[in-house]
């Protein structure tokens, strides 16, 4: 029997062939055999017919098993369902699986087994009865794991036996699911930001292309615009109907930054630090992808999730959930780098006004804080969250240490608001504690701009 996946696949395209078959005798079977061709060995020794009778029957018997479960031709379908094909760590997922018997002959007792990562659980394995021709069995197992990843189902196996259980025959689909276990994430409180409009929604702002009467870029009238946005100066220049443009709709931008250098995180598995990081800036993302920012992921190499705009900014609010799927995804495989520094995010950050940056940060030195300092500068607002890896190795004390609370004053004299993250804290409540310190940083400064403003509501 030879199957695939989703399609139905005959049973008479063996690529093993009447051998492969042959090794799958049983013990059973090969004990038979054994048998048989001892008494067969020992008649033509001793001259006795009937012995030789004997031995032929149990030699025989198992190779017309094999014979027969060969040549059983079954054409079988089946298909993997995933419900949902992305869970947070320590969330279940539950596996469909659909067997469909599309041939004009009932099947044998069959035994269904998928093929999973260790780390999901053992391997399920189901016994199917005899279906008949055209019915249909449905199983569901479930999986879980607390480790990001991706990690591949399948590919499905069948296996088919004889009666007389002389031979087991195993024959693999070829298609394979694939499940996402992606961080998880907090739900956090909503912030209004400096430099922020009101009145369009949240991270948005107005703005025209140019200013002045006389700078204003006119397009061509279309139907349905309205008469009194008519820009008669251009219309007679051009010789056609010529409109004023509208204000178009600017969305806030925000840059998560993840560090992900090896030398800057201590310890491995789901409570490390560099876990806590990828944890947050998950949450991070997915908060301000839902106040409706255009965000970006950034890492300490200077890679960024492509997003659906040319900067690689996440597009509009409608595909802002296929957004954050894609960069779930990258944060669910994403790994320590063997880099020992964060120029190159710095390179890409000083390209252009980032609007709010958001930094989660291991172990900083002294060089690598005066590269983040500058990082500041390309922002309107800065929040950088700070594991320091021995502080997490420890299990923390009352206060961060001193070489943390050096790098932290810092960072904050160049205008981040700057956080400790001491081991099992929660995001949600140092966000609201940035936000107050970013607020009363704001106050003290009158006209400039030194985090996030007007408090979280």
């Amino acid at each position: 029997m030879a199957a695939g996946a989703p399609g139905p696949v005959d049973d008479s395209d063996d690529k093993g062939g009447l051998r492969a078959a042959l090794s799958g005798l049983t013990t059973r079977g090969r004990s038979f055999l054994a048998a048989g061709v001892a008494a067969a060995v020992c008649a033509y020794v001793l001259g006795q017919g009937d012995l030789l009778r004997v031995g032929l029957l149990l030699a025989v018997l198992p190779l017309v098993c094999v014979t027969v479960l060969y040549r059983t031709r079954y054409r079988v379908a089946g298909s993997r369902r995933l419900s949902p094909s992305r869970v947070p760590t320590g969330s279940e997922a539950r596996v469909h699986l659909r067997m469909d018997n599309v041939s004009r002959l009932p099947t044998g007792l069959l035994m269904l087994q998928d093929r999973v990562p260790y780390v999901l659980g053992p391997r399920p394995r189901f016994v199917l009865d005899r279906v008949e021709p055209g019915g249909v069995r449905e199983v569901s197992y479930r999986v879980r794991s607390d480790l990001r990843g991706r990690y591949p189902l399948g590919p499905l196996q069948l296996q088919l036996s004889d009666p007389f259980g002389m031979c087991e025959l195993t024959r693999s689909f070829s298609a394979y699911d694939t499940l996402v276990v992606i961080p998880r994430t907090e739900p956090l409180p909503v912030l209004r930001l400096a430099g922020e409009a009101s009145g369009y929604g949240d991270g948005r702002q107005r703005s025209l292309a140019l200013a002045g009467e006389d700078d204003i870029i006119p397009r061509g009238y279309r139907h349905g615009d309205d008469l009194r946005r008519v820009h008669w100066r251009s219309t007679a220049r051009y010789g056609e109907l010529m409109v004023r443009r509208e204000e178009q709709p600017q969305r806030a931008r925000c840059t998560v930054l993840l560090d992900t250098r090896r030398i800057a995180y201590q310890g491995a598995g789901p409570g490390s630090a560099f876990e806590w990081a990828v944890s947050g800036a998950a949450s991070a993302l997915v908060h301000m992808l839902e106040r409706g920012f255009a965000v970006r992921l950034l890492t300490d190499e200077g890679s960024a999730v492509p997003g659906e705009s040319a900067d690689g900014f996440a597009g509009s609010t409608q595909e802002s959930a296929d957004s954050a799927g894609l960069m779930m995804d990258t944060l669910a495989v994403v790994d320590h780098s063997d880099g020992g520094g964060l120029s190159r995010a710095y390179d890409v950050l000083r390209g252009s006004n980032e609007g709010l940056l958001v930094a989660f940060f291991g172990d900083l030195d002294e060089e690598q804080t005066a590269v983040a300092a500058r990082m500041r500068q390309r922002s309107r607002g800065a929040v950088a969250f700070v594991l320091e890896g021995d502080d997490w190795a420890r299990g923390g004390d009352a206060s961060p240490p001193a070489p943390v609370s050096e790098r932290l004053r810092l960072l904050r004299e160049a205008g981040w608001t700057a956080m400790a993250v001491p081991p099992g804290a929660e995001l949600a409540r140092l966000w609201q504690q940035a936000a107050r310190e970013g607020s009363g940083a704001q106050s003290s400064v009158a006209g400039t701009t030194t985090g996030l403003s007007g408090g979280w509501s």
